[in-house]
């Protein structure tokens, strides 16, 4: 354990049934991952998925692409009318009650993905939604539409 980062946090594994043997336990021991409880630069660290983006450049460019995208794709959610406000029968209730769920999903997944506590990470959350806001959601689109919200 490196003594240097006292606010990490060490993940152990579940602990062993009484059947399985010593090596199956000293595999599980050397498994155990660092997970930090504090910002961090670095392109070395997992977002969403175990040994994702892993500890290549490429891969981590890969992750803040597509975290990146994932935040104007809730925008873009949250600013358009996939299914008009103004229809009240049930088949628009139901697709937009199910355009909101997708959207509070990639939210959350966002929000799973800046509890990684890489400083990257949320540099792309914040710059997706603030960018995503501004095109699709600010009123700043050029529509003529009233119902469009401004």
């Amino acid at each position: 354990m490196d003594h240097g980062h006292e606010h990490d946090m060490m993940m152990s594994p579940p602990p062993s049934s009484p059947s399985m043997g010593h090596t199956n336990m000293s595999m599980q021991n050397h498994n155990m991952m660092m997970m930090h409880m504090t910002f961090y630069w670095g392109k070395n660290g997992e977002i969403l998925f175990s040994g994702w983006p892993g500890t290549r450049t490429g891969m981590y460019i890969l992750a803040l692409v597509l975290v990146f995208l994932l935040a104007l794709l809730v925008e873009w959610l949250a600013g358009s009318r996939l299914v008009k406000t103004g229809d009240k029968g049930s088949l628009s209730c139901v697709l937009r009650t199910l355009v909101h769920a997708l959207r509070m999903g990639l939210a959350y997944i966002l929000m799973l993905a800046v509890m990684s506590f890489n400083v990257g990470v949320f540099i792309v959350v914040i710059v997706g939604h603030a960018l995503g806001y501004l095109v699709f959601g600010s009123g700043n689109t050029g529509s003529n539409d009233p119902s469009f919200p401004h």
